[in-house]
């Protein structure tokens, strides 16, 4: 995940998925499975982002308070 690729499980869902017909049961039931499995995927990346944002932040705090006394 940290160099922006696509999880295995994603592309083993979309691979099941091409394999049915438009429309069908199958289809619209991989549908929300992959609709799932992208939603949590996003939901981790945007986590982590943020984690990273604050621990910037908090490096970029103790320089500047170092920097003053």
């Amino acid at each position: 995940m940290e160099n922006n690729s696509i999880p295995k499980d994603i592309i083993k869902i979309q691979k099941k998925l091409c394999c049915y017909e438009k429309g069908s049961r199958n289809y619209i039931k991989y549908t929300k499975i992959l609709n799932k499995h992208l939603k949590k995927h996003a939901m981790k990346k945007r986590v982590l982002s943020n984690i990273k944002t604050i621990e910037a932040i908090k490096k970029i705090e103790k320089k500047s308070k170092s920097w003053y006394f």
